[in-house]
């Protein structure tokens, strides 16, 4: 009998596991990954794709530069626009005295015509705090508001009187918004669609600077006091 066939009766001197019979490592086939490991790395993969997330959204979120000289938002600069009367304006429509500027469109469903009730009732409820406030509104979407349109719109009963409404090109839009760091975006197709917008209310002193933000969103009483108090600190 030969070597050969005496060790392959011989366990004691049978090739060891995982071993050729050389003495060389064989390849190991590779078996599928545990599903607790599978939920771990799935699980690990979720939390870090929301971390990028959440950075990127607070980072879309951080607050406006602020001058080191006057502490105040870097908010605001040069425009020109058309007003609802078809006349050329640029900033210096705000300068002279108190503006309450609102970013909206005429074809908005809700927050617009909401936002611009609640100054008319605020500036009524001030009565002469208040007499001087102009209101103005700048359409964020410059293909439906014409100025006919916003002087149409902009006469109704239900909003403050006098305002002034402000539309022009995609670009001149684009520019105020940007200045003022307004978010929109055209929601939907057709002639039907809608824009998001942001709503608030961007009070400007008569220097033309801008001063502070106010919202209607907490009730009128709120965008009453808000509005006295930052008028009375001038």
């Amino acid at each position: 009998m030969s070597r050969k066939d005496r060790n392959a009766g011989d366990p004691a001197r049978a090739p060891e596991h995982g071993r050729g019979t050389g003495g060389t490592e064989a390849p190991r086939r590779r078996g599928r990954w545990p599903l607790p490991r599978l939920i771990l790395l799935f699980g690990a993969l979720l939390l870090a794709a929301g971390l990028g997330v959440s950075l990127i959204r607070d980072m879309s979120r951080a607050p406006a530069p602020v001058s080191s000289s006057t502490g105040v938002a870097a908010v605001g600069g040069p425009f020109q626009l058309v007003d609802q009367d078809g006349r050329t304006v640029d900033q210096s429509i705000l300068q002279g005295r108190w503006t309450a500027m609102f970013f909206g469109y005429t074809y908005c469903p809700d927050v617009c015509p909401a936002t611009l009730s609640a100054l008319k009732v605020v500036k009524e409820r001030l009565g002469d705090e208040a007499k001087d406030l102009q209101v103005v509104f700048v359409s964020i979407d410059p293909q439906r508001d014409t100025p006919a349109q916003l002087k149409t719109y902009l006469s109704s009963p239900a909003f403050p009187q006098p305002n002034v409404g402000l539309t022009g090109t995609p670009e001149q839009v684009a520019t105020v918004a940007k200045a003022y760091r307004v978010y929109y975006a055209r929601n939907g197709t057709g002639d039907d669609y809608l824009m998001d917008h942001s709503s608030a209310i961007y009070l400007i002193g008569p220097d033309g600077k801008f001063r502070t933000l106010l919202s209607d969103s907490e009730g009128l009483d709120s965008l009453a006091t808000g509005l006295a108090s930052a008028l009375g600190r001038g």
